[in-house]
């Protein structure tokens, strides 16, 4: 197969799931389905949205503690356990066993050479398991908008965060949940965060923003 054809059956493939999903989140926001992980992370996902941008655009750096909400089979897990290094730690959480089991996979080739610094966590985005302001950063890579109660999901986010932590949205127009930016920054705004960072352009963009620190009463 010519890579013409290639190209031009994987347009098809995800102009069908694009129509798929649009048509069924609009009756019910769900996760992606455990099918779809393989083609999550392909190299025709990587070349529409570089892991390794989308991961330098949110803000990730050396020793961090990241959550990597709703990863799934980890499009951008190891290009941010690369971007923590070996003082930092990934905590990559899905909702979805199955996922993480692809996840595992992918850790386990020797090609990744099993990073230490990633931690497998099944769980909710309404119960995250981590301490009150445990965290350094958490993103979201078409994510938010595939969770039904996205209030009380981000109040849960801002809990786990440290104050001055941030928290990274990453949208992409082929998503079927894609928002405009201005609908992500009012969501996020809402729930108390505060914009510091805006990159990318239309089809594919990242916000950036911050827990404020508590403020300190003068007597």
């Amino acid at each position: 197969m010519t890579t013409p054809t290639i190209i031009l059956v994987a347009l098809g493939v995800l102009v069908a799931c694009f129509a798929w999903s649009r048509l069924s989140h609009k009756l019910r926001a769900r996760p992606a389905p455990p099918w779809l992980g393989r083609f999550l992370d392909s190299r025709f996902r990587h070349w529409l949205q570089s892991p390794r941008e989308v991961v330098g655009r949110s803000g990730i750096v050396p020793a961090m503690k990241v959550l990597e909400l709703g990863g799934g089979s980890g499009a951008f897990t190891t290009a941010a356990a690369e971007a923590v290094g070996e003082g930092g730690t990934v905590y990559a959480m899905d909702l979805q066993r199955r996922m993480l089991r692809q996840l595992q996979e992918k850790l386990a080739r020797p090609a990744n050479q099993q990073p230490v610094n990633v931690e497998l966590m099944q769980a909710s985005a309404y119960h995250l398991p981590f301490a009150d302001g445990s965290l350094d950063l958490a993103y979201l890579v078409a994510v938010l908008q595939e969770i039904p109660d996205r209030a009380r999901a981000l109040r849960e986010i801002r809990r786990v965060l440290k104050p001055g932590g941030v928290l990274a949205v990453t949208e992409l127009l082929p998503d079927p949940d894609y928002p405009l930016r201005s609908t992500t920054v009012r969501i996020c705004q809402r729930e108390g965060f505060v914009l510091v960072g805006n990159s990318g352009n239309l089809w594919n963009y990242t916000v950036r923003f911050r827990k404020p620190s508590p403020k300190v009463a003068r007597g």
